[in-house]
C-alpha cells in the first residue's frame, strides 16, 4: 500500500482550506512540503484531484470521490489512537449541540453521562445547527444534538426527542397590555425577535409559523436564544422560543406566555453521526446514554 495517512490528511486540509499554503499550517509542514505530498497522491491515483480556480484549489469530481473515503480512513485512525493513547484515563469523546441544547440541556447531560462512566471524557461543540452539522460532516465531532433539519449527506440522522415552542412577550408589551384576544393579524402586525439564518430554532419557527402567518417579519436578530428572550423581556418584541429556554422568566414574572390561536407547536430534535464514522464501543454508549436521556425527559 503507497498511500499515506498523512496524503490523505493533507488532502482534506486542502479541500478544506483552497490552497496548500492553508494546509500547510493546519498539518504543521511547509508549503512546499504540503504542495509535493497531495502531488504524489495525485501521481499514484493516476489523477488530478483539484481544479485551480483563480488562487484557489477547487475538489473536482475526482476529489468528491475521494473525500469521503479519507475522512473515514483518517477518523478510523483517529479511533485507534485515543483508544489506546492512555487506556487508564478512559475514552475521550467530542460532541457537537445546536445552541438551544448546548446551552440549556448539554451541561447536564454530561455531568450524569459521566456518572455513569466515571473515566470518560467529552468534549462540547456548541453552535448553530447548520456548523455542527459541518463539524459532523468533516470529523470534527464524533456525533451531534440538533434542533433543526439536518440537509447534508453522509449522515446518519436519528429522531431524538420532541420539544415544545410558545409564544412569549414581556408583561408590559402592547400585545398583552390590550387585554383583547390575540388574533392572527396581531401576530402578523407584532414586531418578531428571531434567531439568525442558519439557526435550527430559526427553521423550526419559520416552519411553525408561516403556515398561519403567511409572513414573519423580523424586528432584530440575534445569534442565541438567550439573547432573544432578554430582548422580549425588554419589551423589544415578541418571540417563539422552547419553553425550556423562557421557563425561568417566566417563573419570575419577567415574560408572559402568550395564549395565541396557533395550535400546540412542537419540533424534533435529532441525533446525527457521519455515516463514515467507525464505530467504537465508547461512541455507542454515548448515542445509547442519549437515547435513554430523552425516554426519561419526555416521560417526565
Amino acid at each position: 500500500m503507497k498511500i499515506t495517512l498523512r496524503q490523505l490528511q493533507i488532502f482534506l486540509a486542502v479541500a478544506q482550506s483552497g490552497s496548500t499554503t492553508a494546509a500547510a499550517g493546519m498539518v504543521a509542514l511547509s508549503q512546499s512540503a504540503a504542495s509535493a505530498s497531495l502531488n504524489e497522491l495525485e501521481n499514484l491515483l493516476g489523477v488530478q484531484l483539484f481544479d485551480r480556480v483563480g488562487k484557489r484549489l477547487v475538489l473536482n469530481d475526482s476529489g468528491r470521490l475521494l473525500l469521503p473515503q479519507a475522512r473515514h480512513m483518517l477518523d478510523a485512525a483517529q479511533t485507534i489512537e485515543r483508544q489506546f493513547a492512555d487506556p487508564a484515563a478512559g475514552s475521550e469523546l467530542h460532541i457537537g449541540a445546536s445552541t438551544t441544547i448546548g446551552s440549556y440541556m448539554l451541561p447536564a447531560m454530561i455531568s450524569a453521562y459521566r456518572k455513569l462512566h466515571a473515566g470518560a471524557r467529552v468534549r462540547a461543540l456548541v453552535a448553530n445547527t447548520a456548523d455542527i452539522v459541518d463539524a459532523v460532516v468533516n470529523f470534527e465531532v464524533d456525533a451531534a444534538l440538533i434542533e433543526g433539519p439536518c440537509h447534508a449527506s453522509d449522515v446518519n440522522v436519528e429522531p431524538w426527542m420532541t420539544d415544545e415552542l410558545i409564544v412569549v412577550a414581556a408583561p408590559r408589551h402592547p400585545i398583552v397590555a390590550a387585554g383583547r384576544k390575540i388574533s392572527f393579524k396581531m401576530l402578523r402586525e407584532a414586531d418578531w425577535l428571531l434567531r439568525e439564518t442558519g439557526s435550527g430554532t430559526r427553521e423550526a419557527v419559520e416552519h411553525a409559523l408561516i403556515p398561519y402567518l403567511h409572513h414573519l417579519p423580523s424586528s432584530f436578530e440575534f445569534g442565541n436564544s438567550e439573547a432573544i428572550k432578554r430582548a422580549t423581556a425588554e419589551g423589544l418584541g415578541i418571540s417563539c422560543l422552547s419553553r425550556a429556554v423562557v421557563e425561568d422568566l417566566i417563573e419570575s414574572g419577567k415574560l408572559v406566555e402568550l395564549a395565541t390561536p396557533l395550535p400546540v407547536l412542537r419540533r424534533h430534535f435529532y441525533m446525527v453521526v457521519s455515516s463514515h464514522r467507525a464505530p467504537s464501543p465508547s461512541l455507542a454508549a454515548l448515542l445509547e446514554f442519549c437515547r435513554e436521556w430523552a425516554r426519561m425527559h419526555e416521560r417526565a
